[in-house]
């Protein structure tokens, strides 16, 4: 992860309301556009949404939008640190509005990915003497919820 990561994610605290929304493009030098504006509207329902599921929702608002048009806003938003990217090994990867600092949960059986509110670990003292250490990711893995309930009792 960059080093200005954590200062874009700032940016972006919350996103509630279509205000909220038109005013965080403008604060990251983006044109409001209706495509635009609906794709972050989408996002900021929450949850971890991957490109198919994006456009589904927006195109059913819009009327008309192509996944290559989202696939270029969410580059953009990545750029200007609105939207945050995490990707599911085996599976699409999934987007969500840029926010505080935290890890991920995934399920292995289903993909479902959720937000853990914890810290990422430091490296160990001496682990890495010629590296300077920006960031770390650690992802939960194992059965959420719904795949454990429906699993058998082991």
């Amino acid at each position: 992860m960059a080093g200005g990561r954590a200062e874009k994610m700032a940016v972006v605290e919350e996103l509630t309301g279509r205000e909220a929304v038109i005013q965080r493009l403008r604060d990251v030098g983006l044109r409001v556009t209706g495509p635009r504006l609906e794709v972050l509207t989408v996002l900021a329902a929450g949850g971890h949404l991957d490109v198919e599921a994006i456009t589904t929702t927006a195109r059913e608002r819009l009327g008309t939008l192509t996944s290559q048009a989202v696939y270029e806003m969410l580059r953009h938003f990545q750029e200007t640190g609105l939207v945050s990217k995490f990707d599911r090994p085996g599976l699409p990867a999934v987007f969500e509005i840029s926010g505080p600092a935290h890890q991920h949960a995934l399920c292995t059986v289903c993909g479902r990915v959720e937000n853990v509110a914890a810290a990422a670990p430091a490296a160990p003292d001496g682990a890495l003497p010629e590296w300077r250490v920006d960031d770390a990711e650690v992802v939960f893995k194992g059965l959420c919820p719904d795949c454990r309930a429906s699993a058998p009792a082991a």
